[in-house]
């Protein structure tokens, strides 16, 4: 495997799929509801920021579980506890990628650059909220739910509400699906005194938590929908993700954890391309 190829896996880089959808959306969002005019070098660079903070994160959070990791069955053939990335190399590997995120974050502009220690500092305090919290699931839906609100930022310069609701239909849809995720690992939890949702509730009432997460999921897009009074494309895009939702929740059921993996991620990146493709063509072309 070449060096790429195992950074990208490292990080899961395929991954990228569930928040970058929804910085797009905010992005264009801020194109189509203001005089600004298109600057292909700003999305260059927003792109950019999101790869160093998703690199960042995920390396980080690597890193740190490294033993946990480890003597996980499920995850012991990640590329640190299985010895294809070394500890010291993986941690150079998010330094490097943190000072991108704030370089880059700096030259779009002043507010990008006066937040950009705070949204580094969210999306790596993830990695040890598992050794504190059950709801470490919501904080990893606010390290994502900063893509929009970034997003926007980049291009106004201030914010508003649509991506302050986007953020909010991201971070329940990521906590909600992350449940769901940790019901895996709910027995490890529990003998390691690690918290999630899994670990501390039956596995029940950790799907009924989730399922109403992705209520206020829901609720959260079809108030966008309502608010800008959007046309049928998004109306269209929010049936699809809601639908998508629903046969997560009808698949993955508690007694079925088995069934989670590959198409569990690809289930949810469905979810969010199909919703922002339908939601950006709105916007463009109603």
């Amino acid at each position: 495997m070449n060096t790429v190829a195992k950074y990208a896996s490292l990080v899961k880089f395929s991954h990228t799929i569930f928040a970058m959808p929804f910085a797009v959306t905010a992005y264009i969002f801020a194109l189509t509801s203001t005089d600004i005019p298109f600057d292909g070098w700003l999305l260059v660079k927003i792109i950019l920021c999101m790869i160093f903070a998703r690199n960042t994160a995920m390396g980080f959070n690597r890193w740190a579980d490294r033993d946990i990791d480890a003597a996980n069955p499920r995850t012991a053939s990640r590329e640190i506890p299985a010895g294809r990335i070394s500890p010291r190399a993986a941690l150079r590997f998010v330094i490097v990628n943190a000072i991108g995120f704030l370089i880059v974050a700096a030259t779009i502009n002043r507010l990008t650059l006066y937040l950009s220690p705070v949204a580094l500092f969210i999306i790596l305090s993830y990695s040890y909220a598992k050794r504190i919290t059950a709801w470490v699931h919501v904080i990893l839906g606010i390290a994502l739910g900063i893509a929009p609100v970034g997003a926007y930022i980049a291009v106004t310069g201030n914010i508003t509400f649509y991506p302050l609701i986007l953020a909010g239909a991201v971070i329940t849809w990521t906590a909600g699906f992350d449940i769901l995720y940790s019901l895996q690992d709910a027995d490890f939890d529990r003998q390691h005194a690690l918290h999630s949702i899994p670990s501390r509730f039956s596995a029940r009432t950790s799907s009924l938590i989730s399922i109403l997460l992705h209520l206020v999921t829901t609720y959260a897009i079809m108030i966008l929908g309502i608010l800008y009074d959007s046309g049928t494309l998004y109306w269209i895009g929010t049936a699809l993700f809601i639908t998508l939702l629903i046969v997560q929740h009808l698949l993955f059921l508690p007694s079925k954890t088995d069934r989670i993996g590959a198409a569990f991620g690809l289930m949810n990146g469905l979810a969010s391309i199909s919703f922002a493709l339908l939601a950006i063509a709105d916007m463009l072309f109603s």
